[in-house]
């Protein structure tokens, strides 16, 4: 599924470069840090994950919350057996998209806002409703064109909305209903008087928008490769894992190809800013979600909403394929606040694998990934080369513009 992924990359490329439950606990402005409420240990065994609410029971679907079960693989012990052969597997993958709902311009110039109240409705069902004309519209288009879509979540900011799909046993066409999701959204958005941003942090003081890939493994007959007793998951998905780790520090052009992407990694922001993994942690980069054994999989977290969903289904892909050919061990999970220990242990000096660290600036991802034989074989040496061509060009534009921030602090202190 990966080299169809690549091959439909090699054809759209250059067009492509340029374009739980508590919620049900409603989560208020200012009344919890985001690091504090992902971590809960009440939260163990809830989901609200992209397709499936772990918690639901079976026929209790609610309007924009459906039940469907990530697949139907059967639970298996805790070593993989002779049968299981990840070589014959298929990706299973689905994509969750966060974005912004944005009011028309006022004066020329102006920077579009979020529509309605400025108060955080986390899950909220209210403005679902109040929304209802509008997501009513997106969900019969989607229909309309065969889309598979699925959760509808009020997010974490004044006009943050969260859409997911359901999984498919075809990666590109997973990828492929994403993007035509993108441009629906935008196309019924726009007959309302309003317009969607998938920009990655497009308030400096509101939540970032991210997009978030997940995956499993399904064998020939469609039993899921990662289901296990273990909330962990399967030695397989572990390795997985361990391939995802291994290789996101180099990747993460893929997953933030943009110069404002590197502003939505911020602690405490439900951005993960560490390679990291957890179980039904919603701080960490890698997330095993909760859920029955069968649903087993992997929440790769990092990507915000403006990355190409091709370029990073591909190189998500290819890392798990090198973390099982590897046979590559992700270490222990993170508990609690993924951010705290991030940073008590930067506090204490323990010394961070160079390997693991991400980059911090959209330059300096640039540079990893132009050093990085990992990208160069999943996505192939001329895509690459191309790529990295143009997020050059992009760089050195955005870091010689002159901001408004600039005038603001040296126009009269220089």
């Amino acid at each position: 599924p990966r080299k169809d992924v690549l091959a439909h990359i090699a054809r759209v490329g250059a067009r492509a470069l340029s374009e739980g439950k508590l919620g049900e606990e409603l989560f208020h402005a200012g009344n919890r840090v985001a690091g504090g409420v992902l971590s809960r240990e009440d939260l163990e065994d809830v989901d609200v994950t992209a397709t499936r609410l772990g918690v639901a029971r079976e026929g209790e679907g609610a309007r924009g919350m459906v039940t469907v079960p990530w697949g139907t693989g059967a639970v298996v012990p805790g070593t993989d057996d002779a049968g299981r052969d990840a070589r014959a597997s298929r990706a299973v993958l689905a994509v969750e998209l966060e974005f912004y709902l944005l009011a028309p311009r006022g004066e020329a110039g102006a920077a579009a806002v979020p529509p309605g109240s400025a108060h955080i409705d986390a899950y909220s069902l209210a403005r679902l409703e109040r929304t209802a004309p509008l997501f009513d519209e997106v969900y019969a288009a989607a229909r309309a064109q065969g889309l598979p879509v699925e959760t509808l979540m009020s997010e974490y900011a004044p006009g943050q909305f969260e859409l997911t799909l359901a999984h498919r046993d075809d990666a590109l066409r997973a990828v492929d209903e994403a993007v035509m999701l993108k441009r629906l959204l935008r196309g019924v958005a726009a007959k309302h008087g309003l317009a969607v941003t998938f920009m990655a942090k497009p308030y400096a003081h509101l939540a970032g928008s991210g997009m978030h890939l997940h995956v499993s493994l399904a064998d020939g007959a469609g039993q899921n490769l990662f289901a296990d007793e273990a909330p962990a998951g399967s030695p397989l998905l572990r390795q997985a894992l361990g391939g995802l780790k291994a290789t996101m520090a180099e990747s993460l052009l893929a997953f933030a190809p943009n110069g404002n992407s590197y502003r939505r990694f911020q602690s405490e922001s439900y951005a993960p800013t560490a390679v990291s993994w957890g179980v039904n942690n919603r701080s960490v980069s890698l997330r095993v979600p909760a859920g029955p054994p069968m649903s087993r999989h992997i929440e790769h977290r990092i990507a915000g909403a403006d990355a190409n969903p091709y370029v990073a289904a591909a190189v998500v892909l290819a890392g798990v394929e090198r973390g099982i050919a590897m046979g590559l061990d992700p270490g222990p999970p993170v508990t609690g606040n993924g951010y705290a220990a991030a940073a008590a242990a930067a506090a204490a000096g323990v010394p961070l694998d160079p390997q693991l660290a991400l980059p911090r600036t959209w330059q300096e991802a640039i540079d990893r990934a132009a050093g990085s034989a990992f990208l160069a074989e999943a996505l192939g040496p001329e895509f690459l080369k191309v790529f990295l061509a143009i997020k050059r060009q992009e760089c050195a534009r955005f870091s010689a513009e002159v901001t408004e921030l600039d005038r603001s602090w040296y126009l009269h202190t220089a």
